[in-house]
């Protein structure tokens, strides 16, 4: 039978869905209190058949306490073996990856530890990873987070789940309960942890919020500041979630990426909540490859207003070099250096396959026929962005190519009365120089018919006299 916190957090994780895809979990366990009672809490569900999923365990041993941290991985190791657990141990050099990277021994312990972890999952195709957090941590999250300056995201202190690498899961059952509730059940279960001594050293931040500033800030509160500040917690997480479900609408309209560039179009963001413009300029940041670490709330402001075109700054750097600027009616966030297709033998003229997919240096162009009145023509139309376009099939003659822009250029632009130059057509369309650098060219045996991402030809375009479309999508 299950004790009142096992219960406590069996309901957690059904309300969060967290057991729903998970076949098998993998159990990050220190040896401390709260990862030993995530190990025994997850034995004691899988008994009484709240997941069916298979558990393993590992622990990694950060070598930082001399003979106490070998201590800790034999206990873990003692119990995983109890407890009939696959068990993987791994050690890493956290002061030496701390030096060489100019790194704190808690950023550092922190970047090898989850490398470790998703490394150890891949390897046990476990596509789940359990961790201990609980209330404590997420208040003690909280307070770090506005010390230093935070938004709405950052009030959402830690989630239940977060996806890595777009597929393993990162889940915390126990953030349901607190530290002393953990106590409470080790001690009536009789179980066994270990006690870091290095927890207590109000050196570091987050043990002097711990020891220090909770205290303080809970003598002044009515009822306890660490379930207040969980109840922010889930205020923010359903705030974040409405202003994500509001940029996936407005995002395929709004914006498009080449892997060094970003572009959101000024005129759609301006009317938009200020919330969403931050959404949405994170995610333009993330399309090219830019952290949110050393971003503060000041320079999301800042870019906000370079979009208000009575702002005279025309240009933002942020940190790492990675720069923000208005041209054109747009937003344009590079990466450093402002990389560009480079002309040279990977972007050589090439025929595309037709259906199928062809390679164009660090493209993929897949071409797709389908029929009009098709079901899957229908939902291509609802997904389309600026990296998928739809031709009429009968107005191309084969075969179809793909290269890079040339001097001379002309093609009839969509929408326009006549033909232009391609480059004279891209200046009118007022599109960034850098972006233009980028712009590739699909034509068949007579005629360009798609400026991409730009514009298709109104010569191929697909009408409601069109019986088979030519789909064509370009990934990076």
């Amino acid at each position: 039978m299950l004790s009142e916190f096992e219960k406590k957090v069996a309901e957690f994780a059904r309300v969060n869905r967290l057991f729903d895809t998970a076949d098998k979990i993998l159990l990050a366990v220190s040896g401390g209190a709260d990862s030993m009672a995530l190990m025994y809490t997850m034995c004691a569900l899988k008994r009484a058949h709240v997941f069916s999923g298979e558990l393993f365990c590992v622990h990694i041993n950060h070598q930082l306490r001399q003979g106490e941290s070998d201590l800790d991985e034999d206990l873990v190791v003692a119990q995983a073996t109890k407890l009939n657990l696959p068990i993987t141990t791994r050690r890493v050099d956290v002061r030496g990856f701390a030096r060489a990277n100019k790194l704190s021994i808690e950023t550092a312990a922190r970047q090898l530890r989850i490398e470790n972890l998703l490394d150890i999952a891949g390897h046990n195709n476990c596509g789940c990873i359990a961790t201990g957090h609980q209330k404590n941590d997420n208040a003690e999250t909280v307070l770090q987070r506005l010390a230093r300056g935070t938004g709405f995201r950052g009030l959402a202190g830690i989630w239940p789940e977060r996806i890595f690498q777009g597929k393993i899961r990162f889940i915390r059952p126990l953030l349901c309960v607190t530290r002393p509730e953990i106590l409470k059940y080790l001690e009536r279960q009789n179980l066994k942890y270990c006690t870091d001594h290095t927890n207590a050293d109000c050196t570091y931040r987050r043990n002097y919020i711990r020891h220090r500033l909770l205290p303080a800030l809970q003598q002044d509160c009515a009822g306890s500041i660490i379930e207040q500040l969980a109840e922010l917690s889930q205020s923010a997480r359903r705030f974040h979630n409405m202003v994500c479900r509001r940029a996936d609408e407005v995002w395929s309209d709004m914006a498009y990426s080449t892997g060094d560039t970003a572009v959101l179009k000024v005129e759609n963001f301006l009317p938009e909540h200020p919330a969403v413009k931050v959404e949405l300029i994170r995610r333009s940041l993330a399309a090219i490859g830019s952290g949110e670490k050393n971003l503060t709330h000041r320079h999301y402001e800042r870019m906000c207003r370079l979009a208000d075109p009575n702002v005279k700054d025309q240009r933002i750097e942020l940190p790492s070099r990675f720069l923000v600027r208005r041209e054109y009616g747009k937003l344009i966030f590079s990466r450093p250096g402002e990389p560009h297709v480079e002309r040279g033998a990977k972007y050589c003229l090439v025929t595309l396959e037709v259906p199928g997919p062809t390679q164009f240096g660090d493209y993929l162009i897949e071409a797709n026929i389908l029929e009009a009145e098709n079901e899957k023509f229908e939902a291509s139309k609802a997904k389309k962005g600026d990296f998928v376009e739809c031709f009429d099939l009968d107005k191309i003659k084969l075969p179809i190519t793909i290269r890079l822009r040339e001097d001379g250029d002309r093609f009839w632009p969509l929408g326009l009365p006549r033909q232009k130059k391609v480059g004279k057509f891209l200046t009118d369309a007022k599109v960034p120089q850098e972006i233009r650098r980028k712009v590739l060219i699909i034509a068949d045996r007579e005629k360009i018919i798609w400026v991409c991402p730009i514009r298709i030809s109104e010569r191929a375009k697909v009408t409601d006299k069109t019986g088979r479309i030519l789909q064509l999508q370009i990934a990076v």
